[in-house]
């Protein structure tokens, strides 16, 4: 059984409800049929009989809940919720409260879906949340942090990719599995924050991979053999968070800094890291910053041909994850299971 066969089995038998946000969206609404088809999870899709049947005529429903806001028994519901959650916010454009009262909470929540959706999740009327196919990572992750928040004790919302290899597979990945984190949510992250994505990634990979992490702190110095002091840090950056999080997380198989070949390939790691446990050993990498965890992730997906599940989000109260806007169905599909993993 391939991997994302056995991701689907396993979601199937959590039972769990996701909710989707983009009815709009054609591969949406076809991979809201294909999980229900499938038993990979119960599906909340949020749009109406029009929109959908505009984008996708002939795709079979039957089983998926259709939800349209405007006409939603909930709504007044989730309109206070929403007013609870931010009262007291100020609008910095505005200087006015965010929601004068439940009624301007509830005129707003009608016209955005993404919102709609995180106050469903928030209300217990479902046990995950994916949006993204037609939104920006900022517009599906801000409900998120206004109203779900994150974790008890957790400091930093982050993500990962699972990366699947190709069926020809790759000879440095026997497991076919590799995550990359953060490509999508922080843009230049701090060396604690860099900690608190690398032990949060590697949670992921065990608990959702289902690997056993070795992860790889990445730069484009292998254990000070570059520098850019007079730049940007990175590279002391990536060495004082291999420290923090090696004192962090002790059990965890984890060094750095690497480049790629270093981290990846035995030969190169072994001529400039040896005695590393990681050095040509890795599978989860952790990338200096959004820049080059965006444009490696694709780099893998669209050369390689590997798929990119995710991003998948880390370090919120609730199951919460974003979509990439070129997603396909199957990408939607293998996300919404990871969801159900997570609840």
């Amino acid at each position: 059984m391939n991997f994302i066969n056995e991701l689907e089995k396993k979601a199937a038998s959590a039972g769990k409800t996701i909710v989707l946000c983009e009815g709009e969206d054609k591969r949406v609404v076809e991979a809201a049929s294909k999980i229900v088809k499938n038993g990979i999870a119960k599906i909340i899709l949020l749009g109406t009989e029009e929109e959908v049947k505009s984008v996708a005529p002939d795709v079979d429903l039957s089983g998926v809940k259709l939800v349209d806001p405007s006409t939603d028994p909930n709504a007044d519901k989730y309109a206070e919720i929403l007013f609870k959650a931010r009262e007291g916010k100020i609008n910095k454009k505005t200087g006015a409260p965010e929601y004068a009262d439940v009624a301007a909470a509830k005129a707003y929540i009608l016209k955005d879906r993404t919102m709609y959706g995180a106050l469903i999740l928030k209300a217990d009327d479902a046990d995950g949340f994916v949006s993204g196919a037609c939104h920006s990572t900022a517009n599906t992750l801000r409900p998120g942090l206004q109203v779900i928040k994150t974790a008890p004790g957790i400091k930093t919302v982050s993500s990962s990719f699972i990366m699947v290899a190709p069926e020809t597979g790759n000879k440095y990945f026997s497991e076919g599995i590799a995550l990359f984190a953060d490509c999508a949510i922080n843009i230049e992250p701090s060396a604690e924050e860099l900690c608190d994505i690398a032990i949060a990634t590697a949670d992921t990979a065990k608990k959702i991979a289902g690997i056993e992490p070795r992860v790889a702190m990445l730069s484009f110095s292998t254990k000070g053999s570059g520098n850019d002091d007079k730049y940007l840090k990175s590279v002391p950056k990536m060495q004082q968070a291999v420290e923090l999080a090696k004192t962090a997380a002790p059990d965890l198989v984890l060094d750095g800094e690497f480049q790629f070949d270093a981290a990846v390939a035995p030969e190169v790691g072994e001529l400039k890291a040896p005695g590393s446990k990681v050095a040509g050993h890795a599978n989860v990498f952790v990338f200096p910053n959004i820049n080059a965890g965006n444009i490696g992730y694709k780099i893998c997906q669209r050369m390689g041909g590997w798929m990119a599940i995710g991003p998948i989000c880390q370090g919120f109260a609730k199951p919460l994850n974003d979509l990439s806007r070129g997603c396909s169905v199957n990408d939607i599909v293998a996300t919404v299971a990871v969801t159900a993993l997570q609840a």
